[in-house]
């Protein structure tokens, strides 16, 4: 753990105010969930909730189960990072931040196709690697998250394309269950 050396008192109410500077480095919006640790020491530790990521596992499978019928390389966010992927080595992508782009993409609940559009999306912060399929992922109104076709060399089929999206779609119904 990584001191600050900032110190924040508790209001009347219970609450505390997380600086702007984390909020900021951590990724933090408002309307973020957080998790809440605590351990035998009194230590209490905030963790960013990731609902994709409780289905991790589940998105791994499902991640295999694209790529090994489509021949497709295949990664599957949350909000931030990485959660999921095959066809890719883990190591190039597991865990690392999704770019800009894609969250954009994900509050605008908009999918993308390099089909139909001239513009290149880099899914990955300081990955070298394009996306040819961007689907969010929606579970009751709100995008958790988006499962990623990555760029292979050729267009993307329209079966391709449906089929990303169904995953999709498939991810976020089993959030709301």
């Amino acid at each position: 753990m990584k001191a600050t050396g900032i110190v924040r008192r508790i209001d009347d109410l219970g609450r505390v105010v997380i600086p702007k500077e984390i909020r900021k480095t951590l990724r933090l919006r408002d309307g973020d969930a957080l998790e809440i640790f605590t351990d035998s020491d009194g230590e209490v530790i905030f963790k960013k909730y990731s609902p994709i990521g409780e289905l991790s596992l589940f998105a791994s499978q499902y991640a295999d189960a694209i790529n090994s019928n489509a021949a497709m390389p295949v990664i599957i966010s949350d909000n931030d990072r990485i959660v999921a992927s095959s066809g890719v080595a883990k190591r190039e992508v597991y865990d690392k931040h999704i770019s800009p782009k894609v969250e954009e993409l994900m509050e605008q609940r908009r999918s993308f196709n390099s089909s139909v559009s001239a513009e290149e999306v880099m899914p990955i912060e300081g990955l070298d690697r394009k996306a040819s399929i961007v689907c969010p992922i929606i579970a009751a109104g709100d995008a958790v998250g988006s499962v990623i076709v990555l760029d292979d060399g050729r267009k993307p089929s329209e079966t391709e394309i449906k089929l990303t999206s169904v995953a999709a779609s498939f991810l976020g119904k089993q959030m709301e269950d």
